[in-house]
């Protein structure tokens, strides 16, 4: 029987106490992803938020081995992990790595991808909090257009960052691994059916969660599940998941202006109307290309 909020276990494998901000986003993911994976589970991260508030010696919030090296090698060294498991004959102990947004597909891309090239059997969480928290709130390759970050400042020139958000979990489906899911901390059963699925899938899977940062977002801590919900509902972002190269549209967007969104995060008060419009036409445009992708890879009745 599958997991659902009424039935999640109460045990916990990553505690309170820790020492996250308030309203943190990656601390609903990881407490959830513990829920699921249980007490045999090893657990791998890099330099990032959580390793911070989670694990700095000699305090540690999980009560399962965590393993921290370096901020590029969150994959490899979890693969690594597996391999040595494997040897010693424990083929059902559960490898997880968590790891930012920037050390998922920009600092760590290199190693993400050759795991994932490799089909390593280990489950990949990347919380999604669109930039670099942990070292100062700079912005990463996950930031979207318009936001101001440490290094891409509202300036009179410059308005924040002139790029748009990359599409890591398509270019994960690209490496045609057996699971690609992204998930939102406001759609908490979904996540969780996502979260458990992979932990019973074998070789890569890679779970993509959008989870807000109150620090870095300048809002409202209080605010963290309304906003990561008003993601999904004006269109930037969406929920699916690839399972063995079938697509599945998981929540259709109820493509509610993006406006409603934005003004809910200081780090896009700048933002003039030209800047809105933009990011208003980049969420219609996603939203078509998602639908196409899904209607081209989703399951067709025989």
């Amino acid at each position: 029987m599958s997991i659902t909020l009424k039935t999640l276990p109460k045990e916990e494998h990553f505690t309170s106490g820790h020492t996250a901000c308030g309203g943190c986003g990656a601390p609903i993911v990881v407490r959830a992803a513990m829920k699921i994976l249980g007490p045999d589970t090893i657990t791998y991260f890099p330099a990032n938020c959580l390793l911070v508030f989670g694990g700095t010696y000699p305090h540690n919030a999980f009560k399962v081995p965590y393993l921290h090296i370096l901020f590029e090698n969150s994959a490899v060294c979890a693969a690594g992990i597996r391999h040595a498991l494997d040897r010693l004959g424990k083929k059902d102990v559960n490898v997880v790595a968590f790891a930012g947004d920037g050390g998922t597909g920009d600092i760590g891309f290199q190693a993400l991808s050759g795991a994932a090239e490799r089909n390593e059997d280990i489950l990949y969480i990347c919380y999604d909090n669109e930039a670099y928290m942990n070292t100062g709130i700079q912005r990463s390759g996950s930031t979207p257009f318009g936001a101001w970050t440490t290094t891409t400042p509202a300036g009179t020139k410059i308005k924040g960052k002139e790029l748009f958000k990359k599409d890591l979990p398509k270019i994960m489906m690209a490496h045609n691994v057996p699971y690609v899911a992204t998930a939102s901390i406001g759609h908490p059963a979904d996540m969780l059916k996502k979260i458990e699925k992979a932990k019973n899938m074998k070789g890569f899977r890679y779970l993509q969660i959008f989870a807000p940062c109150p620090t870095g977002w300048r809002m409202d801590t209080a605010k963290t599940v309304e906003v990561a919900k008003k993601a999904v509902n004006t269109g930037m972002w969406t929920l699916y998941e690839m399972e063995d190269g079938v697509v599945t549209l998981n929540v259709k967007p109820k493509m509610e202006p993006v406006d409603d969104y934005l003004k809910m995060q200081g780090r896009f008060r700048h933002l003039s109307e030209d800047q809105i419009k933009t990011i208003q036409e980049w969420a219609y445009k996603k939203y078509e290309m998602d639908m196409k992708f899904v209607e081209a890879y989703s399951k067709k009745e025989e």
